[in-house]
């Protein structure tokens, strides 16, 4: 179609003015008065001016429009920014399953302690700006781990209630091996080489990391948020997130 539109046709040659020779003072090629310019651009050598059909059926055709692009930013970070403000209210057990970068959760931390306005403003801001380097993936596992807490279906909450009692129990000290065994005992598929780094790798890091800070809840590394979602997933493939671990 917009070939078709480029494609002009050859000018005829413009007939004599008899106007011209009766009145050559006031003849249009004669005048200085200069004409408003029209705005458009060139395409292929061809004005195109704006508002006219080859312009709408270029801006139709084009993979973007700067206006509508710098719109569509603007929307998705405050998008990414509003969702930022939901991770505060996330529940650590979902959060912790989610494994996303250390910056991110510490800048969540420290938002959720700021209570002037200001501040916590300028803080959201910059949770706003990490939130923007999350991949497609990390962003829908937040959407649906929000989600998941809104539903508030009993099966979930059950299950993810059940993954935390399993995972304290694998690197409690006193009960890592009774527990240990009965979950190889009900899940006999689980990579139990996978499983035993997993739980030497959280009690390292939950020693090495400081008391939490009154009112605040415990920190965890990397490895106690890997054993969460090893546990969460064996429980979701095996169907028996109604099976209670033993006390």
């Amino acid at each position: 179609m917009i070939a078709a539109l480029l494609h002009l046709r050859r000018p005829q040659e413009p007939k004599p003015d008899e106007s011209a020779a009766l009145f050559p003072f006031f003849h249009a090629s004669n005048l200085t008065m200069s004409r408003k310019p029209q705005r458009g651009y060139y395409v292929r050598g061809h004005f195109v001016a704006e508002g006219s059909e080859l312009d709408l059926a270029l801006k139709r055709e084009g993979k973007w429009d700067a206006e509508f692009s710098k719109t569509d930013r603007k929307r998705q970070s405050e998008e990414l920014q509003e969702l930022g403000e939901e991770l505060l209210t996330l529940r650590a057990s979902l959060l912790d399953g989610l494994q996303l970068p250390q910056t991110l959760l510490d800048a969540l931390a420290e938002a959720g302690r700021i209570r002037d306005f200001e501040g916590r403003r300028r803080q959201m801001q910059y949770v706003g700006k990490l939130m923007r380097r999350l991949d497609e993936e990390e962003v829908e596992a937040i959407r649906a781990a929000l989600q998941l807490q809104k539903s508030g279906h009993a099966a979930n909450v059950m299950q993810l209630h059940q993954t935390e009692q399993w995972r304290e129990r694998l690197v409690d000290e006193t009960t890592h091996e009774q527990a240990l065994t009965e979950w190889m005992q009900h899940h006999p598929h689980t990579d139990a080489q996978q499983l035993r780094a997993l739980i030497r790798q959280a009690r390292k890091e939950r020693q090495a990391l400081p008391p939490a800070e009154p009112g605040q809840g415990q920190r965890q590394g990397k490895a106690f948020r890997s054993l969460f979602q090893l546990l969460q997933q064996a429980l979701q493939e095996s169907g028996q997130s109604s099976q209670e671990p033993a006390a």
